[in-house]
């Protein structure tokens, strides 16, 4: 009796680490965005990875030497977590040599869940900082 008492001991203990290394591992989470310049040829843009730490958006955003952001040009939903190979679809003509900067927006203060409702300066489903800084990257069109 002893022996199964131990084992279920030692196997609740195994379960006990293993669910706070799962969730130190997610509250070490750093929301970031990993883009390389591309061509832009076939009407999108996209990030090779995303780690979000909420449900939101990958926005792209037209930018310029102030890189700062400018109106929206596509958006593709992100989930909580490592996002890989994100494709947004350009909903506006991109030309070669265009900075493009692609930022991750989160979810939140829109009306409806799922639905993309920013517009720039708006709150609803707005741009994530951290730090206070924006969580973003900016590439070159190709």
């Amino acid at each position: 009796m002893n022996k199964l008492v131990a084992s279920a001991f030692v196997t609740a203990s195994l379960l006990a680490g293993a669910s706070l290394a799962q969730a130190d591992m997610h509250s070490d989470m750093h929301p970031e965005v990993w883009a390389d310049d591309q061509s832009v040829s076939g009407g999108t843009v996209s990030a090779e990875k995303i780690v979000a730490d909420q449900n939101g958006w990958l926005v792209v955003h037209r930018t310029d030497e102030a890189r700062k952001p400018g109106p929206v040009v596509g958006y593709a939903p992100l989930k909580a977590g490592d996002n890989m190979d994100v494709t947004a679809i350009l909903t506006e003509e991109v030309s070669a040599g265009e900075p493009l900067m692609l930022m991750v927006h989160s979810e939140e203060g829109g009306m409806q869940t799922g639905i993309f409702e920013y517009t720039l300066g708006a709150s609803e489903d707005g741009p994530i900082r951290v730090d206070g800084d924006l969580v973003m990257t900016t590439i070159t069109a190709q």
